[in-house]
This record gives C-alpha cells, structure tokens and sequence, in this order.
C-alpha cells in the first residue's frame, strides 16, 4: 500500500526545458542521488521524492525554476534517465512520465521487477490505485497527464504525478509513498502543498466515511433503481455546489457501468474505486444520491493544507515549517559535498541552495 505524501499547485507554463539544462540536471542529478544512496539507502530516496518540500528544493538546486510547473516533468525526466543509468548499482527504479510515456508505467514496472525478481502486483496495483484516487475520489479541477513511479528492489515505492487546470493556468502535483498507510481511500495524505484552495469533491476525507459506505452500497443496487433517483435530482432545486457536480453527466450512460458495479457487487469504496470503467462522473452521481437520498455527505474540503514552498516569514500562507525546511536544506548541502562534481559545479549548486535560504528566511 502506498501514503499520498503531499500536493502542490504551480504556475502552468508550457514549453520544455532546453537541451543544455536538461543534460545539466540529468548529471548533476545522478551525483547527488549516488551521494545520498551511499548515505542513506535507496529507501530514502524514494522518502525524499515524495516530500514536495524536498522535491521542490531538489528541482531548483538542480537548476529548474523555482515554481512552475515544468520543475515536475523536467526534474523527472532528468532524474529517470540518470537513475537508468544506476539501477543495478543502487536498486532504484523509475517508471513513467509525461503522456504518452505515462502510459507504458505497467510495462516498465513488469520488466524492472522481472529483472530483479520482485512481485509486479502490489507495484502495478499502487500505480493505478494512485492514478484513479487522485482523478477520480479527489475531484479538484485538475486532470492528471504525468505519473513517475519510483520503487527499489525491496518493493518500496513513491509516486509524483501532476495534474493541470488550464482554465485557471495551474498545475497540482501529488506525492505518494509505501510507507506508513493503512488505507489507500481514507486520509491518505501526509502533506499537501498548494496555494490555492476551492471546492472539491473529497471521498477519501475522514468525514467522508459514511459517504463512502452508502456509495458503495448504492453500486450494488439495481442498476434501473438508481438511474431512476439520479433522474429525480435533475428536477431538484440544488445549491450551487451540487450544479457543478451534475454538470455534464449522463445518466443513461453511467447505467452501463452501475451494470457492471451491481454484477461485481464491490466489498468496499476501494473496490469500487478500483473497477474498470468507474470515473469522475460515476463518482460524483453516487456521491450526489449519497446526500440527497440517503443523507450520507460527502466532504467538499480541499485537502490541501500548506504552501508548496516552505512557508512564509509573515505567516502566510502558513508558518515556515523550520524542521522541515532545515531537513531539506541538511540533504542537500550533504549530496552535493559528496557528489563527484567539479569545483564550480558545486559552488553554483550551493548558490542555488543558498538562494532558496534566501526566500525563506
């Protein structure tokens, strides 16, 4: 199983980084994480990725902007082709990426683990399960186009994938680790990095349990029965949050799939969660019918708690989390001490860290 570590939202810029940084941060990446597998072992790696703090320190220090969004795909990028390079050496390996490339996840994650000779199937699992909670229990306007699965040769594992909004021009990055969680639909958060908040539909909040629990009860009903009541809730006069959740669902079209959910009979909302077919819209219309037939709400709370930077000195958008933020800064001036670089490439990795000092002092 896997913990959602932390989110953050970013400016959406386009474009790609030039062939001259990328091959700077491909380097330069490959030292510091030899540096700090030889320190603190290949599990330790995949802690640091998924603590957005790190992961946003590590970006810059590499040389990428400090906030857009292009740090996620370009660090990844960077980071998988370098580690490509050690896989034996330190026992990590990544899988995935941006698009297209996202897409061959599950058949990168085969061929590593039959390589080493590990179990694919809780690695395949925690891919797909991380994918569809992030797209589909946690609805916050951001469609996910880029998933990273890191794991080492013990079946440990993280995942940093990103989705965009484009209508408000950023981007949400979402952490995941395989330590520490009991429950892949229930708070699986650690941390969550953003600076802005809105509505969302919230399924694996604790205060959604008992919306989980009717959800899953309901896609076990007759398929006819619940078309029927979400028919009903079209004629209902409801808040406005609610209009946004029926926007552009088809009822009819989500009774093929209540076929399928009633002839699998799903044990729980992970199941259900899990089963091919069951998206946003299928989640948003069970979970409409939880509250307004059953009483059984769901949370509308953005999980997102803190800023993708380490704080701010005034406060906002929260207090500097200093022991974090001196961890992050700890790791760092490590890996690149012992990193095998010349002189001046340590010196303008150590301005780079200094400068990120700088902004959050």
């Amino acid at each position: 199983m896997g913990h959602r570590t932390g989110t953050s939202d970013l400016p959406l810029h386009y474009g790609k980084a030039p062939a001259w940084l990328f091959e700077r941060m491909r380097k330069l990446s490959r030292e510091i994480i030899l540096a700090l597998v030889e320190s603190y072992g290949a599990a330790e790696i995949l802690k640091r990725l998924s603590d957005p703090f790190w992961f946003q320190a590590f970006g810059c220090v590499l040389g990428f902007d400090w906030h857009s969004s292009g740090l996620t795909t370009t660090v990844c990028g960077a980071l998988k082709e370098a580690v490509a390079e050690l896989n034996e050496e330190i026992g990590l390996y990544i899988a995935g990426g941006k698009g297209k490339t996202s897409r061959r996840t599950p058949e990168e994650i085969e061929r590593f683990s039959e390589k080493i000779g590990l179990d694919a199937k809780p690695l395949l699992y925690a891919s797909r399960m991380s994918a569809k909670v992030d797209s589909a229990a946690v609805q916050d306007g951001y469609q996910i186009y880029h998933h990273m699965f890191a794991f080492d040769k013990n079946g440990n594992w993280c995942v940093v994938q990103q989705g965009m909004n484009t209508s408000a021009r950023v981007a949400r990055r979402y952490h995941w680790l395989s330590f520490e969680i009991e429950d892949f639909v229930c708070e699986p958060h650690k941390a969550i990095c953003c600076e802005k908040r809105g509505n969302t539909l919230n399924m694996v909040a604790l205060e959604s349990a008992r919306a989980r629990e009717v959800v899953t009860e309901i896609s076990r009903e007759k398929p006819e029965q619940v078309v029927r009541e979400l028919k009903r809730t079209e004629n209902l006069d409801l808040p406005t949050r609610h209009q946004v959740m029926l926007s552009d669902i088809n009822v009819d079209r989500i009774g093929s799939i209540l076929t399928s959910t009633y002839e699998r009979q799903p044990e729980d909302f992970e199941a259900l969660l899990g089963m091919r077919g069951v998206g946003p819209k299928t989640i948003r219309a069970l979970a409409l019918l939880s509250e307004i037939v059953y009483g059984a709400k769901p949370s509308m709370r953005d999980p997102a708690r803190f800023s993708f930077a380490h704080g701010g000195k005034d406060g906002h958008p929260y207090p500097v989390d200093r022991a974090t933020y001196d961890m992050s800064i700890y790791f760092l001036e490590n890996a690149i001490r012992e990193a095998k670089l010349g002189r001046t490439e340590k010196i303008e990795a150590f301005k780079r860290l200094y400068s990120i000092v700088q902004r959050n002092a």
